[in-house]
């Protein structure tokens, strides 16, 4: 979790705030409300709200979120 204090950390209150609001909701169950896409050739799947990337994979109903990055160009390597 350290690469994600990290980013909390870089981010604005405001965005925090957002984000760690939409994670929550992630997490209840509430994945209508998102634009959420499987990523091509992989388990995982991808949520995009502003410039985060949370990707996520799901194991028996259950979401685990493996990462929450700021889009760039690497974004999506190494899944």
């Amino acid at each position: 979790m350290d690469k994600l204090k990290k980013l909390l950390q870089k981010v604005s209150l405001k965005d925090r705030k957002k984000l760690l609001a939409i994670v929550e909701k992630l997490l209840q169950g509430e994945e209508n409300n998102f634009n959420i896409i499987k990523i091509k050739n992989t388990d995982f799947w991808r949520l995009k709200t502003g410039r985060f990337r949370i990707i996520f994979h799901k194991e028996n109903r259950q979401i685990i979120i493996d990462s929450i990055r700021l889009r760039n160009d690497n974004t999506y390597k190494d899944l």
